[in-house]
Formats: C-alpha cells, sequence, structure tokens
C-alpha cells in the first residue's frame, strides 16, 4: 500500500478488530502496520503464503548445476589429472561443492529476489506524510485501505475508518511536483 486512507488505533485488538470490520464492508486492499507481530492478523489479512519459496528452487537448482558443471570442466576437460588410475569424471567428489554453490545461489538469489518483490530501495513513501504514522514503529496501531480498492471512495472510506474507532484518520498521496 503507498496510497490510500490510513486509521490509527490504539490497541492491537481494535486493530484486529477494525481488520475484520473492513472486511465485512467490502474492502479487499487492507494493510495493518504495527510495532511488533500480532497472533491472527496474517489470517485476518488474508496474506496466504510467501511466493519465495517457489521460486527459489529453480536458483538453487541452477547455482547446484552451474557448481557441477564447473568442477566437471576444470578436472574432466579442461586441466585432466590422471592419478592413480581414478577416472576423471568422480561424481561422489564432486557432491559438497555442488550442494554448497546451490545453498549460495538459493542465498544470493533469496536477498535479490526479496529486494525486487518489496520494491527496495523505495527512498520515498506517501505514507510517511501521514502526520503521527511514525508512531507506529513505537505504540500505535495503523490500519490502510489502499485506494486501488474497488471499493475505495474517498468520503465513505473516511467515514468507515472513523466509524470502526479509528483515533485519527490520515490520507496518504504522492507529492505533486
Amino acid at each position: 500500500m503507498d496510497t490510500g486512507y490510513l486509521g490509527e488505533l490504539l490497541t492491537p485488538e481494535e486493530l484486529l478488530r477494525a481488520v475484520g470490520a473492513l472486511r465485512a464492508r467490502g474492502y479487499r486492499r487492507i494493510d495493518a502496520f504495527s510495532p511488533y507481530p500480532i497472533k491472527g492478523l496474517e489470517e485476518a489479512l488474508h496474506l496466504g503464503r510467501s511466493p519465495l519459496n517457489r521460486r527459489l528452487l529453480p536458483i538453487a537448482l541452477l547455482g547446484a548445476g552451474f557448481g557441477y558443471a564447473l568442477q566437471y570442466w576444470c578436472n574432466g576437460v579442461d586441466y585432466p589429472l590422471d592419478v592413480g588410475g581414478r577416472p576423471l569424471h568422480s561424481a561422489p567428489a564432486f557432491i559438497p561443492i555442488t550442494f554448497e554453490s546451490g545453498v549460495l545461489a538459493a542465498a544470493l538469489g533469496g536477498c535479490l529476489l526479496l529486494l525486487l518483490l518489496c520494491r527496495l530501495p523505495q527512498l520515498y513513501c506517501p505514507l510517511f506524510d501521514v502526520p503521527g504514522f511514525e508512531r507506529a514503529s513505537i505504540d500505535r496501531f495503523w490500519v490502510g485501505v489502499d485506494e486501488r480498492d474497488p471499493g475505495f471512495n474517498e468520503v465513505q472510506t473516511e467515514r468507515d475508518l472513523r466509524e470502526i474507532g479509528a483515533v485519527s484518520v490520515g490520507r496518504a498521496r504522492r507529492r505533486t511536483r
């Protein structure tokens, strides 16, 4: 959520109730901001599983394949060294490096993929212009309705946030030049 309305709440219980009430009123693009994890908030927001694990498996397999191919190329093709009649392509000897290559590729790919999925680095976020939002990392709880929500209406959404018990309501907008 980058733009829309935000409502400030005082307790985590109020936040959970507010998310449920907004869902009941037909809003689907809802987000919540809290200084600490709240049990049941993920289910209330209908977040689901992260897409990272499905996207990291191919990256890890490619990394492992590259590690194995590099070892084969170095030991069997580019610089073959016959020691004691052993085969040039010795698969059991390649297993540790292959595994570590897969782990390294998954770790690096995971960091890059996480940054891409989170759209980071983001140098400006309109939410930070809402008065009081800085307390979301200290002691306040915020619920937001994205303006891309099909049920978003400026007047009605603000009224709905006030009716569910928001102490204050703020509008997050992109700056215009």
